[in-house]
């Protein structure tokens, strides 16, 4: 059963009478429906009554309405109001534009507007590299979707996926000071969205695709790679790809095993799915399954398969596994969730290698339940943050920009990313490995820091750098 979790945070107003025992009872409620209490607040004491504002935690929204409902049979309790935090959050957006330099008087208004700005402008059209010294540029990032991807829900289209993009773009600010701009796009067209990207790209250092279903999203990605001189980057391929490796490479370090020689299995061949496998593949990993919904795929499958699946198959399962997820994870060390809910077992989990790494990486529902795998495995990571182990994309995005953006990038390479998992990796030290520690926390800031410190290198090495 999933626990209590913020991401389902209520605050229940209720006007209590005032007497003995009332809060005790409140509170034995709370946890006999499994309810977290949090928060206790008093907002106003009348005559013979409390006003309190009571915060809970709870699995899900139908355990909210459980727990409002069994507060309201608790007598001399009166529910005045109950409030979703999550949703509190949201309320008129969550991001913001503030100004840089004061406008206080006519003088300040005639240098950052007319007539002074008109000296500026004639300097970014004579030398154009200057827009990145005098404009945002420098320190810009596009996030970019059209929301036929968002999170575990699927396409529920531009507006939906809007709370999502605004949410990365206060990661972005708080992780590696990079004003960011979520950009929702009213069209799935392909031709469309690389045209619209491609023109409004002038005031951005770099674009973030995001939540854009597969394949689609691997031919935009590549086209505005080829048409744009700025690092084009689709997090939801390559920053889980990057977190994805980080973790592997530390379950190297704490087994003290050749990561190289890991039999890896991947379940789901979409956007994430076919990045990690070419990415584990990439840095040398030589026994990678990729499964989908048809099974393992290998070279000369037919069913179920597009171009992107054709060219995986070639650089992948070199033993020619055939078959289901169960016939491809027998003997595997490393079992790599990318599907969704309910598609691994734990009879998949027993036939694994012993010692078994599993990373359930759906959200928010996994596709096999921590309390049934935890028991079996060496090592377990999830997407989610109320389990050990959170494979989460911010740890890489914000290091990987800020240190694109430092250095003026042209663009981004497979040495930008490794250098991005290794920074991420090795930002745990060999003491503070553990088997529920192989990856940092997602609010660890310094991770960002060293991303940003390891990429600009490496893109300084490749030659990408203009600066």
């Amino acid at each position: 059963m999933r626990v209590p979790s913020p991401s389902y945070s209520i605050t229940i107003r209720a006007e209590i009478e005032n007497r003995i025992g009332m809060f005790a009872q409140i509170a034995m409620t709370i946890s006999q429906v499994g309810g977290d209490l949090g928060a206790v607040d008093i907002v106003r004491v009348e005559k013979g009554k409390i006003i309190r504002d009571i915060t809970v935690n709870a699995r899900d929204d139908r355990h909210e309405k459980k727990i409002v409902s069994a507060l309201k049979n608790i007598g001399g309790i009166k529910i005045l109001r109950v409030m979703d935090r999550t949703f509190l959050m949201h309320e008129g957006g969550k991001i913001e534009i503030h100004n840089k330099v004061p406008l206080r008087d006519r003088n300040d208004l005639s240098k950052v507007y007319t007539p002074g700005v008109a000296r500026v402008c004639m300097d970014i059209h004579e030398h154009k590299e200057h827009v990145y010294r005098y404009t945002i540029k420098g320190n810009a990032v596009g996030i970019i979707t059209d929301g036929t991807a968002v999170l575990g829900l699927g396409d529920i289209g531009p507006e939906a996926a809007m709370p999502v993009m605004e949410g990365k773009a206060m990661i972005f600010k708080e992780f590696a000071g990079i004003d960011a701009f979520p950009i929702a796009l009213g069209t799935k067209d392909p031709d469309e969205i690389v045209a619209t990207v491609k023109n409004i790209a002038t005031p951005f250092g770099g674009i973030n695709l995001e939540d854009i279903s597969a394949p689609r999203c691997f031919d935009i990605e590549t086209r505005l790679r080829k048409e744009l001189d700025i690092p084009v980057f689709h997090d939801d391929q390559h920053g889980t790809a990057v977190v994805v490796l980080a973790g592997i490479i530390n379950v190297s370090r704490l087994l003290k095993k050749n990561m190289r020689k890991f039999r890896v299995v991947i379940l789901g061949a979409g956007a994430a799915g076919i990045a990690n496998a070419l990415m584990l593949a990439a840095y040398g990993i030589q026994d990678i399954i990729l499964c989908d919904r048809a099974g393992a795929i290998y070279k000369g499958r037919r069913q179920d398969m597009n171009p992107y699946k054709q060219a995986i198959a070639r650089k992948t399962n070199p033993r020619m596994i055939k078959g289901t997820l169960a016939d491809a994870v027998k003997g595997a060390h490393v079992l790599i969730g990318l599907a969704g809910p309910n598609t691994v077992t734990v009879d998949h989990i027993r036939s694994m290698a012993k010692d078994p790494i599993v990373f359930t990486l759906a959200n928010p529902e996994p596709e096999i339940a921590p309390e049934d795998a935890i028991s079996l495995v060496k090592i377990l990571a999830t997407g989610r943050s109320d389990y050990p182990n959170q494979v989460n994309n911010m740890l890489g995005y914000p290091g990987i920009f800020r240190g694109l953006l430092d250095v003026r990038a042209k663009g981004v390479n497979e040495e930008v990313k490794f250098a991005a998992a290794r920074a991420i990796a090795y930002s745990i030290k060999d003491d503070e490995l553990h088997e529920d520690h192989i990856i940092p926390s997602a609010m660890d800031k310094k991770v960002a820091s060293l991303v940003a410190h390891e990429v600009a290198e490496a893109a300084r090495r490749t030659g990408l750098a203009r600066k």
